[in-house]
């Protein structure tokens, strides 16, 4: 045993004193080495859930942005949008353990440079000066120097209560027309409580930002403000009819364009008597000339019907005779068949839509053909990289001299291979899918307007189907016509880059103060001007 190097006490107190100091020593070292050790199994466990979360982030991640052949459907990669949230917040509240476990939690950081906050934000400066030490007290300090930081802020929107004076005078001496008044503000619910900046409020958040009234609600109530969804759902209506021409016009813009996006998604809308849900659809048309280096703005219109019959289509394409961007619904192929006199209106389908069918199977493993088909469409992908911005003629000989050969191969092998498979097999059904659409497919070689995919469709419908979601159902064909309209202009002016809900309440406004018809163009979201 190794001896002290000190002498010990002779007294006895201040002996069992030096024992009891020892103890306490030999206590917190214990304490300290078992909290080493539950450190280090906290951080073992900590990297194993860390590795495992950033795993499935990763291959989410290349679901997102990998390569085309990698990506996922629509519905999904709007599901996992969620996942990615919940991962990464997984992976901060770990981190943040083990900086408080660690005692690191309040350690200052080095600093790191960061995107600025948008100039436009309000700036309130608050400066912090120091306690100035006893010592220095009555001395002129001399400033050589600050840090400065920036943080955001939010005051959340608050209610308030505009009042409305109109004094009433009377001259003396008069006893005709002696009483004089200011007009009543024009407003858009005559009689009504609210502003057009909060019907533009609560139309945004339902019809934009897929909030639906009942959340609204309660929302609002923790605010005091009592505004009841049926009351709210009324003034929706009321927007509905005064701002279906400006929808109207929007498809009417569409239908200018060269060629035009078209999909269709469920809407779930109460039956009138039924107490259920009947299966409604919300009808979508896009443009976009942007990818062809065209200068036209781009927009959405929204068209609400209880049927997917291709009649309705033909309805609200009436007077259309350009191209029509669509997936495979055999409705769209009746389209181009209908009597239209002398016009006809050409079909273009959606490789991304064949892609996923030969994807599925590629997969599972189950087809050789299907792997070989789905890495030789990347190639065609690729050109399409190559002449995004392009004017339509040198998109078009790009085009004809890289992508043209690659379809060519293509079709020429699944016409080789469809005779030697099983006709009932899900490959053989994906082959003659293609061949029946062959010229719609092959469209965008003969024409630089034409898209290879109807993505653009596609993301302006997604949208929709977050507030479908949320709502649940349309309460009625009425609210699903309102619905329509709405989202044509909200969505329309995100497409541009507009504030949906400055733009509306302006409008708003304009139309209550009497807006010709004749001019409406200029109230259009692409016009928008604050």
């Amino acid at each position: 045993m190794k001896m002290l190097d000190f002498p010990l006490p002779d007294d006895v107190d201040a002996l069992k004193a030096l024992v009891r100091v020892m103890a306490e020593k030999a206590a917190r070292t214990e304490a300290l080495e078992s909290e080493i050790r539950d450190l280090k199994v906290l951080n073992a466990a900590a990297d194993e859930r860390i590795a495992r979360l950033t795993s499935i982030l990763k291959a989410l991640e290349r679901n997102r942005f990998g390569k085309r052949s990698e990506k996922l459907g629509a519905a999904a990669a709007e599901q996992q949008a969620f996942v990615f949230e919940e991962i990464q917040t997984g992976i901060a509240e770990i981190k943040a353990g083990l900086d408080k476990a660690g005692g690191s939690a309040k350690q200052k950081r080095a600093p790191r440079p960061r995107k600025a906050f948008a100039s436009h934000l309000e700036r309130v400066e608050v400066v912090i000066e120091p306690e100035v030490p006893a010592e220095h007290l009555g001395k002129e300090k001399i400033k050589i120097g600050e840090d400065v930081c920036e943080r955001l802020d939010v005051e959340p929107p608050r209610f308030r209560v505009i009042v409305t004076r109109r004094p009433k005078y009377a001259f003396k001496d008069v006893d005709v027309d002696g009483v004089i008044q200011a007009p009543a503000p024009a407003r858009i619910i005559e009689g009504g409580i609210p502003t057009e900046a909060l019907l533009a409020m609560i139309a945004v958040s339902k019809y934009a930002d897929g909030l639906p009234l009942y959340r609204q609600e309660g929302i609002y109530a923790r605010d005091g403000v009592e505004l009841d969804r049926s009351l709210m759902a009324q003034w929706m209506g009321r927007l509905g009819f005064e701002l279906e021409p400006l929808s109207d016009h929007v498809l009417w813009r569409i239908k200018q364009s060269p060629r035009v996006f078209a999909d269709e998604t469920t809407l779930p809308t109460l039956e009138p008597g039924a107490g259920k849900a009947k299966k409604a659809y919300l009808w979508a048309y896009a443009r976009d000339d942007r990818p062809f280096g065209g200068g036209d703005p781009p927009m959405v219109a929204y068209r609400f019907e209880d049927s997917r019959s291709g009649d309705c289509a033909l309805r609200h394409l009436k007077g259309y005779y350009g191209i029509l961007q669509v997936d495979g619904y055999a409705a769209y192929q009746r389209l181009a068949g209908a009597d239209r006199g002398e016009k006809a209106l050409l079909l273009a389908c959606c490789w991304a839509h064949l892609r996923r069918r030969f994807y599925e199977l590629h997969v599972a493993g189950s087809s050789s053909l299907a792997t070989a088909t789905v890495e030789r469409m990347k190639d065609l992908w690729s050109v399409e990289d190559q002449v995004r911005d392009l004017m339509p003629d040198d998109r078009l000989a790009a085009r004809r001299q890289s992508s043209a050969p690659i379809v060519a191969e293509l079709f020429a092998r699944w016409e080789r291979e469809l005779a030697l498979i099983s006709g009932k097999s899900k490959l053989a059904e994906h082959i003659r899918y293609a061949l029946g659409r062959r010229a719609s497919l092959e469209l965008f070689l003969a024409d630089g307007h034409v898209e290879i995919d109807s993505n653009v469709v596609e993301r302006a419908i997604r949208p929709q189907t977050i507030t479908r979601k949320n709502a649940l159902f349309a309460g009625s064909d009425g609210g699903g016509r309102t619905w329509a309209t709405l989202a044509t202009l909200l969505t329309t002016a995100k497409m541009n880059g507009a504030d949906p809900f400055a733009w509306l309440k302006q409008t708003l406004e304009r139309i209550a103060n009497g807006w010709p018809n004749r001019d409406i163009e200029a109230l259009m979201p692409w016009n928008y001007v604050a």
